[in-house]
């Protein structure tokens, strides 16, 4: 490991104790280098403009910063125990090739400083993901509501046959589920897009830095002025994002549950892909859908993420080491959450219904809400109506059809007044 800026004269260090500060530092800080070389770019040109570096020594810096990270990219410069982390790489291979000018690129920052804008960074692009994501599964679902709206499937509550239903009304629900999920991702990137880079440690420094310059340069939407507040920050705002990814897998996951009912023999309402499914290794005769079955369980992941920030966060005001942690938990809750919402929009436009299997499962019972409405219709009470209903639930389905119990509802969002033009100008909104 290189020299450690913060060593003492005299005072040895414990390599035992080392290797537990340094904890996961420097592999986790392979996925945040080269955010943190974007900002160390900008927070040169800072030093520049307030004369702490010249034009020259700019150059040479900015110069040095982009091959790093075209070495980094390149795999030609490794991330590794000879660091305690990605700022002292950085440091070490910029005082390599410059000198003292590269010495100068930690002047007014802190390692919390560097660290904290580089996560702000990645936050910011893995929010603007969760929204795009959101968009696309929105669309296919919006489309395959429209195809589809006036296809009969079973309605359930408590997993029990309850009514008749269609896809046009299951495809709709996620369509406006994911809708707001893209909304609740794009406003959550309003509120991190906010620059920390310049605040230290949390209480400034005692140089008039650039800040205005740094918040431009690296494309925040504002500055976040009180380095106190920048402190109080972290944590808080990594949690809003894994709220917002949450609320996306949260809906992953119950899309994974019906479609693993729905897969399942006794429904067989639904046929995946084959490349969506695994042999058993044990048993010939069948196939195991563990896609859905892993998207089922990526929202504990971000749960768990969630709420080990969340326990970091019982400190007093200003800096604590404890706050490092949050690192491996926006790391491993974005990095389960993501990819499992990256598969779902081409899952969902490749299911496929069986028709035969949904019609077969709608029975005459499920029109008995239908029988009661219309008898409140016609002026009985609904108490009574509901009892009347009951009674006879087992012939509620002469005479009638799935569609014509679908064309009869026509309360607002029912299958036969699906909004669906509603939902898309919603959906165009976010992308204009």
């Amino acid at each position: 490991m290189s020299d450690l800026l913060w060593q003492k004269s005299g005072v040895s260090v414990d390599a035992q104790i080392q290797r537990f500060l340094a904890g996961d530092d420097v592999l986790l800080d392979r996925e945040f280098f080269l955010h943190d070389i974007q900002a160390s770019t900008a927070h040169a040109e800072g030093l520049q403009r307030i004369g702490i570096v010249t034009a020259d020594e700019l150059a040479g810096l900015k110069r040095e910063l982009a091959v790093l990270a075209e070495d980094f990219r390149a795999g030609r410069f490794v991330l590794d125990e000879r660091f305690e982390d990605g700022h002292s790489a950085i440091e070490a291979r910029l005082t390599e090739r410059l000198g003292d000018a590269g010495r100068r690129i930690h002047t007014g920052r802190s390692r919390n400083d560097q660290i904290l804008v580089a996560t702000r960074l990645w936050l910011k692009q893995k929010l603007a993901r969760l929204a795009t994501l959101s968009r696309e599964i929105a669309q296919v679902a919006l489309d395959r509501a429209q195809a589809e709206r006036d296809l009969p499937i079973p309605g359930y509550t408590h997993i029990q046959r309850a009514v008749v239903s269609s896809a046009g009304m299951w495809w709709a629900g996620w369509a406006e589920a994911f809708i707001d999920n893209a909304i609740r991702a794009r406003d959550t990137l309003k509120l991190v897009d906010a620059n920390p880079l310049g605040t230290a440690a949390g209480y400034g420094v005692n140089l008039k830095l650039d800040r205005e310059h740094t918040t431009a340069a690296l494309g925040f939407a504002r500055m976040q002025i009180s380095p106190i507040y920048a402190q109080l920050s972290r944590g808080k705002f990594e949690m809003a994002a894994l709220e917002a990814l949450g609320g996306a897998t949260l809906d992953l996951r119950r899309i994974a549950w019906d479609l693993s009912l729905f897969t399942s023999a006794e429904f067989g309402f639904v046929a995946l892909p084959a490349q969506y499914t695994t042999g058993s290794s044990i048993m010939p005769n069948k196939r195991n859908p563990d896609v859905i079955e892993l998207m089922r369980a990526t929202h504990a992941s971000v749960a768990a993420a969630r709420t080990e920030i969340e326990q970091l966060l019982s400190l007093p005001s200003g800096y604590h080491r404890d706050l490092q942690a949050s690192k491996g938990a926006i790391f491993h809750g974005f990095g389960r959450g993501l990819p499992a919402l990256e598969l779902l929009p081409a899952l969902l436009a490749n299911l496929e219904w069986r028709q035969d299997r949904l019609r077969a499962a709608i029975d005459s019972g499920m029109y008995a809400t239908d029988v009661a409405v219309e008898a409140a219709l016609a002026g009985v009470p609904f108490r009574e109506a509901y009892k009347a209903a009951a009674a006879s639930a087992d012939s509620a389905g002469e005479g009638r059809t799935p569609e014509s119990s679908l064309a009869a509802r026509v309360s607002p969002g029912s299958a036969a007044d699906l909004r669906l033009d509603e939902l898309r100008a919603r959906l165009s909104a976010l992308e204009s």
